[in-house]
């Protein structure tokens, strides 16, 4: 049994009881589209799980260090998350009514015979919604040359800039939309 894995305690079957857990989970790598933050060394993680009379509420927070690239000059930067973790646990089959509301990732029935709750996936969701949608080194990050892929943020490149910027312009897959005109 992994640290994110939750024996359920028999008084948490008790309508309005709670408990609080805690633990450390290895994430290693967490891809999100073109991005890849890796986590070199584990997560923590603390959850309160609540009796809601239908199902078991699981809020908490998980915090930790994360890798990742940024996204316009390449150079490796560093995020601390602090991810919401927030989850169910439906104790019995849910009716339609009971789910309304609910995404299908957030949450899970326990078979009657089952009293493990696996935090991990509510832990990398909580690490997902936490992760910048375009990470960056900084807000002003000048990027990469687009010809030698220089990394601007050092200073210019030694690049020359093309003497007739119209004929640098054509060059551009964009220019033929130059003279389009929108109606308003």
């Amino acid at each position: 049994m992994s640290d994110t894995s939750i024996v359920i305690p028999d008084s948490l079957f008790e309508i309005a009881s709670s408990a609080q857990f805690e633990g450390s989970f290895v994430v290693g790598s967490l891809s999100l589209g073109a991005d890849v933050y890796e986590f070199p060394e584990p997560v923590s993680w603390q959850a309160t799980i609540s009796n809601t009379g239908e199902s078991l509420a699981v809020l908490g927070r998980v915090t930790g260090e994360g890798t990742c690239a940024c996204a316009r000059c390449l150079e490796p930067i560093t995020f601390d998350f602090e991810g919401d973790i927030e989850g169910y646990a439906f104790l019995q089959e849910p009716t339609e009514e009971e789910l309304e509301g609910f995404e299908v990732d957030e949450y899970v029935v326990l078979a009657e015979d089952e009293k493990i709750l696996d935090m991990e996936p509510l832990i990398r969701a909580a690490l997902c919604l936490d992760a910048p949608l375009v990470p960056l080194c900084k807000d002003d990050c000048a990027g990469l040359c687009p010809t030698c892929g220089a990394n601007l943020n050092e200073g210019p490149c030694d690049c020359v800039a093309d003497p007739d910027e119209e004929a640098a312009f054509s060059k551009n897959p964009f220019a033929v939309l130059k003279d389009l005109q929108l109606d308003d």
